[in-house]
């Protein structure tokens, strides 16, 4: 049988300081009371105080980034679509990508007047994590780059800052799932859901955007793109 041992050598060159430390107690019902120490320049514990809820939910936050990141979230088999633009699987981890122009069938709930149906979207820029999305359009099918220009994307439930009304809605995700069905998924429950009503008060687009739709859906029109409403950021600025 043989071993494999792993190279250790570069633990032994990081340095690392305490700044925390937890004291449990146990009485003989097995209750549990938590004690929370800071640490000294020395590394001598200070200020014993109970555990606060801030304490914890940010010790619980963290021990559930470092489970999401063995695992396989937002992981892929193969290569990288030419669609991802950026990754990040630390904290609750997100990706942004982008599709080109396409033709989807939209829904819309009834009070709106416009029909259900297909139409021709501009294209658009996408930034997902496991609890919420936000979405921009763009002005060409070309990849993206950082310098590239951000629109509002042109449909009803988003917040001026692109952010995705998700209403009652939650989406669960496994903690397993690769990037691909991530997206797909995303896409999936985006397009899937009824658009109803513009939030702030705010029209995404130039001019009266149930026109827009009403003349849009059912035909073979491209997107107007004179249409589209210029968001104040670039893509490097969604990027934090």
């Amino acid at each position: 049988m043989t071993l494999h041992m792993k190279n250790i050598t570069d633990l032994f060159l990081q340095s690392y300081t305490p700044f925390k430390a937890l004291l449990f107690y146990q009485n003989e019902k097995d209750d549990l009371y938590v004690e929370s120490y800071n640490m000294d320049s020395l590394g001598k514990p200070i200020n014993a105080h109970p555990l606060t809820q801030r304490e914890s939910k940010a010790l619980s936050e963290s021990m559930q980034s470092k489970q999401e990141n063995s695992s396989g979230f937002l992981c892929t088999a193969g290569l990288l679509s030419d669609r991802v633009l950026y990754v990040d699987r630390s904290g609750e981890g997100y990706a942004i990508w982008y599709t080109p122009e396409m033709r989807r069938h939209l829904l819309f709930k009834s009070d709106l007047g416009i029909s259900n149906g297909e139409a021709y979207l501009p294209p658009l820029l996408w930034k997902a994590s496991k609890n919420g999305l936000s979405l921009w359009a763009l002005v060409d099918n070309d990849r993206p780059n950082l310098e590239s220009k951000l629109y509002q994307a042109p449909f009803f439930n988003l917040y001026a800052n692109g952010r995705v009304c998700m209403g009652n809605v939650h989406i669960k995700f496994s903690l397993n799932i690769d990037l691909d069905e991530f997206i797909l998924q995303w896409e999936k429950f985006y397009f899937g859901s009824a658009f109803s009503h513009l939030l702030q008060s705010m029209s995404p687009v130039k001019g009266n955007i149930v026109l827009l739709w009403q003349q849009q859906i059912g035909t073979e029109n491209p997107f107007p793109q004179r249409q589209l409403k210029r968001f104040p950021n670039l893509l490097k600025d969604i990027i934090r």
